[in-house]
């Protein structure tokens, strides 16, 4: 687990890297899809679904 936490954070940061500095190379997008990958595993897989069908949830009743 401590290994899957340290890759999900390292990912992460990497991925607001990318983000912020507008990178659209492979490797940018390589990054991101391993954060998602890592994201996924960990344990908050769960809250960041459940935040998502909030948002979506309140998108739908706003039209």
């Amino acid at each position: 687990m401590i290994l899957s936490v340290s890759a999900l954070l390292l990912f992460g940061i990497a991925s607001y890297v990318a983000v912020r500095s507008r990178a659209t190379s492979f490797g940018g997008a390589v990054v991101v899809f391993l954060f998602g990958f890592y994201a996924a595993s960990s344990g908050g897989a769960k809250p960041i679904n459940q935040l998502m069908a909030s948002v979506a949830q309140t998108i739908a009743q706003m039209r």
